[in-house]
């Protein structure tokens, strides 16, 4: 199979760098984006999406400072999402659990 991230470190700049995500589109690189934007440790982060044919995003992350790679704050973002997903669906669970406590005689109490 295809390699699904790629990184490439930027030559001119010491803590920035282009991951190349592979069969990826807006939803992910935008949520990606708007994650890292919340990270300190980040400075800029964009990304482009070449061709609405091409399955592939260009994601560029420079840090605010050289000793933080840019692959930390990526990772440190993929984990942060992860965990708020998980959070998202045992909210999601328990919601469903409690409305079908609630509402065991069926719909409108019938």
């Amino acid at each position: 199979g295809e390699v699904k991230i790629t990184y490439a470190a930027d030559t001119k700049v010491s803590n920035a760098g282009t991951f190349t995500f592979n069969k990826e589109d807006h939803t992910i690189a935008n949520l990606l984006r708007m994650q890292l934007l919340r990270d300190p440790r980040v400075r800029f982060v964009g990304y482009m999406h070449p061709h609405p044919l091409i399955h592939r995003i260009d994601m560029r992350i420079q840090t605010s400072s050289s000793t933080v790679a840019p692959v930390e704050v990526l990772s440190a973002a993929l984990e942060d999402l992860a965990n708020e997903t998980d959070h998202l669906t045992t909210q999601v669970s328990e919601a469903i659990s409690n409305w079908k406590k609630d509402n065991e005689g069926g719909v409108m109490g019938m």
